[in-house]
């Protein structure tokens, strides 16, 4: 997706702020070699070479010294002429090279502005482009790798290969209507239209199941702990913080207000939410803590359900705990069931799946079987499997994989059930505008602005 080439040239520190060994200054656009002559009284500059060079300010004073490289364009980052300048690392001295760069007839850049360059010159598509954020931004070894694995394209080649399967059927069905009359050309009653769709649709189901395990990697996992007073909730988000975060106490509502903690466990990143016990009161306070703990609860990607295992009888479900006139949450939301206390009730740890959901027997005070739930959670989300098949993912991604999803069943329900060549060909061609989306050959500007804009400058 190639853009008019911009006619300025920009320049950023990027670097990360603060003092540091080394600070890069990095410009480019058509005037950056000029510039780069200016800044050091040089006037050759052989490509990708670390040239030593004394950096001056737009009246020729000496500012530092350090290297110079130039990377040509097409055969840069940004498929324009790019200058670095690597000189000490002092914020001072790197402002000051910026200022003489802008004298010179640079401007700033905005944030992103660099990596969109390198998008609007088809050095990278979007999900490399903003791998590279994603990458800066990793919690995790595993989302580290994940947004490598999007930087080197293996993210963009699944949804290329998933278009051009589209591509090939889109073809194949406007044969169809174009040439309903060839005796060599029969394709919607011949069984092959199906089983092409039914291959993508493999295809993407694989693809969506990947980039949600990325997602979650990148922007963690909803966790919202749940049950009745003194059940240990506040207990186990500490034993899982591994430090004191809430305040436990034997006394029941000592949680009121929502508590929430980002920790990582194995690599998968927890945004843990911690609710105020689930009962009919007449304490306004506490009533409003059920409200707001239900809110959360109706947003979670998992609830952990704990029950006090001490305090024997039939553990509850978590319907049976709320107090009358509170609705349940959205159906579908997984709950895992904590049986707390395992310390008093002399119950080993353990772990058993059912049709019905998963149980943990575990003590948050001992830590007997904390690593049990550790290990569920992870595999909960299918990360316990997850390799090299897994790349960094936005829910941008993941809306526009539904969609696409979306749109091949309808395809399917057409050809089903009317074989109406038609509306097959016009779902496919939503489809492949879903995927488009992704990778960036389908954009809007406003996208192109939000995406960049989260950007670091200088990247």
């Amino acid at each position: 997706m190639a853009g008019a080439p911009p006619e300025d040239t920009i320049a950023a520190i990027a670097t990360a702020t603060g003092r540091g060994g080394i600070g890069i200054l990095r410009l480019s656009g058509p005037a950056a070699l000029a510039i780069a002559r200016q800044l050091t009284g040089r006037d050759r500059f052989r490509p990708r070479y670390a040239h030593r060079a004394d950096f001056l300010d737009a009246g020729g004073a000496r500012l530092d010294d350090g290297l110079a490289l130039y990377f040509p364009g097409p055969h840069s980052f940004t498929g324009e002429d790019v200058i670095e300048f690597n000189c000490h690392g002092s914020p001072v001295v790197l402002d000051l090279l910026l200022q003489a760069a802008c004298a010179c007839g640079a401007r700033p850049a905005q944030p992103g502005e660099f990596s969109r360059r390198a998008f609007l010159n088809d050095k990278l598509d979007l999900t490399q482009a903003e791998a590279i954020a994603d990458l800066i931004e990793s919690a995790s070894v595993e989302a580290a790798r994940n947004a490598l694995r999007s930087l080197s394209g293996a993210f963009s080649k699944r949804v290329h290969d998933l278009v051009e399967a589209v591509t090939r059927l889109r073809v194949y069905v406007e044969a169809a209507i174009d040439f309903p009359d060839e005796e060599d050309v029969d394709f919607l009653a011949e069984g092959e239209v199906g089983a092409r769709l039914a291959g993508i649709a493999t295809q993407l189901a694989a693809v969506r199941e990947s980039a949600r395990q990325g997602s979650l990697l990148r922007e963690g996992l909803k966790l919202v702990i749940a049950g009745r007073p003194n059940a240990g909730k506040s207990s186990l988000l500490n034993a899982l913080a591994g430090e004191e975060r809430a305040i436990v106490t034997a006394i029941e509502g000592t949680t009121r207000d929502v508590l929430r903690e980002d920790i990582l466990v194995h690599g998968l990143p927890l945004h843990i939410v911690d609710t105020a016990g689930l009962r009919d009161s007449d304490d306004p306070v506490e009533q409003e803590g059920v409200r707001r703990a239900m809110v959360e609860i109706a947003s979670a990607d998992r609830v952990i359900l704990v029950v006090d295992d001490s305090a024997g009888g039939a553990p509850p479900r978590l319907a049976n705990l709320l107090p009358a006139g509170v609705a349940p949450p959205p159906p579908g939301t997984p709950v895992t069931r904590v049986h707390n206390k395992i310390d008093l009730s002399g119950t080993a740890a353990a772990i058993e799946s059912t049709a019905d959901g998963t149980d943990i027997w575990l003590s948050a005070q001992s830590g007997a079987g904390l690593s049990l739930l550790r290990e569920h959670l992870r595999g909960s989300v299918g990360l316990a499997s997850a390799g090299e098949s897994t790349f960094s993912a936005r829910r941008r991604h993941l809306d526009a994989l539904d969609r696409a999803a979306a749109h091949l069943d309808d395809a399917r329900t057409q050809l089903d059930g009317s074989g109406a060549g038609e509306l097959v060909a016009e779902d496919l061609r939503y489809l492949q505008g879903c995927l488009g989306e992704i990778t960036g050959r389908v954009s809007s500007d406003d996208l192109l602005g939000e995406i960049f804009s989260s950007f670091c400058i200088g990247k």
